[in-house]
């Protein structure tokens, strides 16, 4: 492997296990904080992960592409901005990097490293919504404009914590990494297949939008 490929990895692990560990960990803070409101938990948590996002998407953008989902590599590698032979590499970057990310925010609040959610998170709502937070997700990345894309990420995905009923995973290598969390962030595992297939599907819708609105604004020959 290539000292750049390594470097991209590398990215992509760093990036992700950061933007986990701000997830879990701002929601394990607002819960604290919140004394039982879970509205204002949710606010502390959409905060920090809008602020976090925005940060790490500057920080790694140059490094990786800071994709830190496995959904936006696929899409990549179908637009040609991603090697082939880099997918599975990523995939498995990300998914590393959102378990450590889980096992930093455990230990950074002194509670048991090795968890597994009970939050049941289920049902055609759910589903619906996590399809609606990624095909969003797709549509806002291939059609920001490039000095733009990090903040009109952060800021869908902020959004998207409030108007989804699944509170905007849109990211199978989040799920993941939730999966072994069992705080206000998580996800229990029995939950986690019916939210990536519908990330997937959601992908798919995203990226058919995007290619859409490209054909109708080529110019005629």
């Amino acid at each position: 492997m290539s000292s750049s490929h390594l470097k991209k990895l590398s990215g992509e692990l760093l990036g992700t296990a950061l933007l986990l560990a701000i997830v879990i960990g701002s929601g394990i803070m607002g819960q604290r904080l919140a004394a039982g409101n879970d509205a204002i938990a949710l606010l502390a948590n959409t905060a920090a992960t809008v602020g976090g996002l925005y940060i790490l998407i500057e920080v790694f953008g140059p490094v990786s592409g800071a994709h830190f989902n496995p959904a936006v590599s696929i899409i990549m590698v179908i637009r040609g901005a991603l090697e082939k032979k880099l997918l599975l590499p990523y995939i498995v970057a990300q998914l590393t990097g959102a378990l450590l990310g889980a096992w930093l925010a455990h230990a950074m609040f002194d509670i048991n490293l090795f968890q597994l959610s009970t939050k049941v998170r289920s049902g055609s709502g759910q589903w619906i919504a996590e399809i609606v937070a990624t095909a969003g997700l797709i549509l806002v990345i291939l059609k920001a404009p490039s000095e733009k894309v990090a903040a009109m990420v952060a800021a869908y995905i902020g959004c998207a914590y409030w108007f989804t009923a699944s509170t905007s995973f849109a990211n199978p290598a989040a799920a993941f990494g939730r999966m072994f969390s069992d705080t206000f962030a998580g996800i229990s595992p029995a939950s986690v297949p019916a939210f990536v297939l519908a990330q997937c599907v959601g992908a798919g819708i995203g990226l058919m939008v995007s290619q859409f609105l490209d054909d109708c604004s080529a110019p005629n020959t």
